[in-house]
């Protein structure tokens, strides 16, 4: 018998005579909230804290858990050998009178117990809003006793396995039956194990994530790896802990954003290999799939991501014929027990042997649920996955302040594309640990390394003497700021952080004088931090870390809306919100500080903004965000000759129902943005999330960089879009937006990016996905695709036509006006390919609804 089946075949006894799974489950959930980071180095719990607060929406309270690895010794009480060799089993009492009973029954019988802690609450639960009393945790590293782990080898024909994976085993069937006699089979759930692994921990609540944090008090407890989970279930009553995520398999925790359609198919796979699921959630399963492969069965990691999310279709062909017939060996055997989403996981693993910790994003094929991925590279290192970028952007934010080796900007964002030949749909950050240097890397599900750009990144360490900005450039930034960028950057490639530091204040001291400097300086330094330009040897993030702070501290200097004085600018905060007032004579621009609002809800920044537009105010600067959501809704119709700049880590929903007005966000966007939108406009430095333009009926729409997944969906009317970069698939599924010349809707791609130094380059693939315009009734897409390398298969109900003389003068204007925002030439970077320009024709494409034949 092989190792796989006398493992399997051991735990046959333990789900005899188990009733079978239910078809239903008596919990579904939500949009939940996910995210997690790992780290060269140790990072205070404190800073898992922050990101779920910022993703509290995402739950309803009836379950948060946090999960940490690669820990720390000292602070647990034992020494590194007893850290690294000993299991430490951390089990829940529902009821703290079970806790004698589990004891003799569960764990002295089979374990040799190293050391032992009852973890000690650091809150009362009830000052924290807790709707029940969270479960006492009792800690206990231990190792499995010499003649009970002979015994069960003997037992179960276990001679060929290593020492290590007989005990991993050992301890998995314990949990088993200690959850099976004291949670799942019992009316009275009395306690459950909330895991058992090496170097890893996990911690639940009925509550949310943060309350985790606060409750066990782990503010100060020091991992290298963390994950967190915000929980909204949407049926069935949860009263305990057991369903909370993180779930454990053997060596991981996972934490889940979804739900499965085939639950009940993926619970009946496991039977067959005589695993059950004891807390009946998809979260389990997951993680009992993944535990199987991965440790019985022994895949690659490749091969358990492929598992998990099959490659179909157009990317399947695209794969290397390798990798093809690999492939098909795991589709044959699983593919009936892949989850059905739309789900995304993030998974903490402890492999303490091989000196190896990881933090692993995997998302479906649907693509449904939003994910973020960032990667930041220097002294200390920092990998971070989550929901949401700007659950990323408050870790960054928190982490920064206290350890300057990080900052508050990653070196890259990106998102992963579920079960597709260029990434796989999953990244694997992983710290090595084996006695030099730690280090932290990152892979996809390939095994290809996620690089970050060159440069030096040390802002404060920058000792040289700086350049002077002369008094001339200082009078031109005041009088013309465009040009003043024009020469800043024509020099910045010889600047070091020192120069860059002089500037920024001289920027500051002049934003002072009075308004028009202030509008010049404000000007001057959003160019800086929207367009792209040579940093010469700095790298590009380290120097918007600066580039922010110098906009922050010119836009706190703005008047106070509560002060004398005569100003255009009027500022207000959360302090001083009340005395919200209609603008006063010389008055144009209200300037809201966002940091202390809540995301939303009757307080939130987005209604004081709506309330200020009853006023009479029309100009809006939002800056300190922290993923506040709702920008721009609930203005009204007929909008025109409103503006809003968003500056920060801006939320969910910005620019949804808008009819008239304009928003520009200097900065990355999120997900659901412009979603019904009906007329205006919006400009995006940067990157826009999921579902970008839902159902819009017009507008007028600028992206600088990439969109997500789902881009224009049921979009109707005349949306007329212009992405830069390239979408994850689905762009224009369902698309109904008429005649594009006869006042239709159009989308154009261009399929390009920004290399480090500025410059324009192509992508890879102008579209990667495998659906493009599917389902389409009107409008159309014209594509910079000058290879050719688009392909019919890319189509479901399209047809790809040859771009017309119309066709150029349809587009061109809105070329001519992405090139005025974003400095990306129509003449010198769009139309040009491999140096050489070409005509129109040559290098767009268009694709437009495929005509009906006529019959005879």
């Amino acid at each position: 018998m092989d190792i796989a089946s006398a493992i399997i075949e051991s735990r046959k006894n333990l789900t005899s005579g188990l009733p079978p799974a239910l078809p239903g489950k008596p919990a579904e959930e939500g949009g939940c909230g996910v995210v997690g980071f790992a780290s060269s180095v140790p990072v205070r719990g404190r800073h898992i804290f922050e990101p779920s607060v910022q993703m509290h929406n995402r739950g309803n309270g009836k379950g948060g858990g946090v999960a940490c690895a690669c820990l720390d010794a000292a602070q647990l009480g034992v020494d590194e050998a007893t850290l690294r060799d000993s299991y430490i089993l951390q089990v829940a009492l529902l009821e703290p009178e079970a806790a004698a009973e589990v004891e003799a029954e569960s764990v002295l019988p089979h374990f040799d117990v190293r050391h032992k802690t009852v973890v000690t609450p650091a809150a009362d639960w009830r000052e924290l809003g807790l709707p029940v009393r969270p479960s006492d945790i009792v800690r206990y590293f231990v190792r499995a006793k010499t003649e009970a782990l002979a015994r069960f080898s003997g037992t179960n024909g276990f001679a060929e396995l290593t020492a290590r994976a007989r005990e991993d085993e050992f301890v998995y069937q314990n949990s088993f039956r200690l959850n099976q006699r004291f949670y799942a089979s019992l009316g009275t759930k009395r306690a459950f194990v909330l895991s058992h692994a090496r170097d890893l921990m996990i911690f639940k609540v009925v509550g949310y994530a943060e309350h985790v944090v606060q409750y066990y008090g782990l503010e100060d407890l020091r991992a290298r790896v963390w994950i967190a989970h915000q929980r909204y279930p949407t049926k069935g009553r949860v009263w305990h802990p057991g369903g909370a995520h993180p779930f454990i398999g053997m060596n991981e925790a996972l934490v889940h954003n979804g739900d499965f359609a085939n639950y009940y198919g993926v619970t009946e796979y496991l039977r067959q290999h005589h695993i059950i699921p004891q807390f009946l959630t998809d979260t389990e399963v997951s993680v009992q799939l993944f535990d199987l492969w991965t440790r019985v069965y022994g895949y690659p990691l490749e091969y358990v991501i492929e598992g998990l999310a099959p490659t179909t279709e157009l990317d399947f062909d695209r794969l290397p014929e390798d990798k093809q017939r690999a492939y098909r060996q795991v589709q044959r055997l699983h593919k009936h027990c892949a989850p059905d989403g739309p789900w995304f996981f993030i998974i903490a693993r402890s492999q303490p042997d091989e000196g190896r910790y990881s933090l692993l994003g995997i998302t479906d094929t649907a693509m449904l649920r939003p994910q973020v991925f960032a990667l930041q590279e220097g002294e200390a290192s920092i990998g971070l996955i989550a929901s949401e970028k700007q659950a990323i952007d408050a870790t960054l934010r928190a982490i920064s302040a206290e350890d300057p080796r990080f900052r508050p900007v990653a070196d890259r964002y990106w998102n992963a594309r579920g079960g597709s030949h260029t990434d796989g749909g999953a990244f694997n950050f992983t710290i090595a640990r084996n006695g030099g240097p730690v280090s932290l890397t990152c892979r996809d599900k390939f095994g290809k390394p996620v690089l970050t750009p060159p440069g030096e990144y040390r802002i404060a360490g920058d000792t040289s003497t700086p350049v002077v900005p002369d008094a001339a450039l200082l009078d031109k930034v005041r009088e013309a700021p465009a040009a003043a960028f024009e020469e800043i950057t024509s020099l910045a490639a010889s600047w070091d952080f020192a120069g860059w530091r002089r500037l920024l204040g001289e920027l500051e001291t002049l934003a002072c004088r009075d308004d028009g400097a202030r509008e010049s300086v404000l000007e001057l330094l959003t160019r800086l931090n929207d367009r792209r330009f040579n940093p010469g040897a700095l790298r590009r993030s380290a120097l918007l870390c600066l580039i922010r702070r110098s906009l922050d501290a010119v836009l706190d200097k703005a008047a106070p809306i509560d002060a004398g004085g005569a100003s255009r600018f009027a500022r207000t905060g959360w302090d001083n919100r009340h005395g919200l007032r209609p603008p006063r004579e010389g008055e144009r621009v209200m300037v809201i500080h966002a940091r202390d609002f809540p995301p939303e809800g009757d307080d939130c920044d987005a209604r004081l903004a709506v309330a200020a537009y009853k006023l009479g105010w029309r100009r809006f600067i939002v800056y300190g965000l922290k993923g506040q959501r709702f920008h721009g809704c609930g203005f009204g119709p007929d909008t025109d000759g409103a503006r809003m700049d968003i500056y920060g880590s801006s939320g969910d929903y910005l620019a949804s129902g808008i009819d008239g007005m304009e928003i520009h966000v200097h900065d990355s966007a999120q997900d659901q943005l412009a979603q019904i939108m009906k007329q205006g406009r919006l400009v995006i430095y940067g990157d826009v999330g999921q579902a970008f333009m839902y159902g819009a009926k017009g507008g007028e729409v600028y992206v600088m960089g990439n969109a997500a997944g789902r881009p224009l969906i049921n979009a109707v009317g005349r949306p007329r879009v212009v992405i830069n970069g390239t979408c994850l698939d689905f762009l224009a599924e369902s698309f109904m937006a008429g005649d594009p010349d006869n006042g239709g809707g159009f989308v154009i791609l261009n399929g390009i990016e920004f290399d480090d130094a500025g410059r324009v380059r192509e992508q890879p693939a102008p579209y990667p996905g495998a659906n493009l315009f599917s389902l389409a009734s009107g409008g159309a897409i014209f594509v910079r695709d000058p290879h050719g390398m688009l392909v019919r298969e890319q189509l479901n109900g399209g047809e790809f036509y040859p771009l017309t003389g119309t066709d150029w003068r349809l587009i061109l204007p809105y070329l001519e006006e992405n090139e005025r925002l974003f400095g990306i030439s129509v003449d010198s970077d769009l139309l040009s390919v491999n140096g050489q320009r070409r005509s129109p024709g040559e290098v767009y494409r268009k694709v437009a609804v495929k005509a009906l034949s006529r019959a005879g």
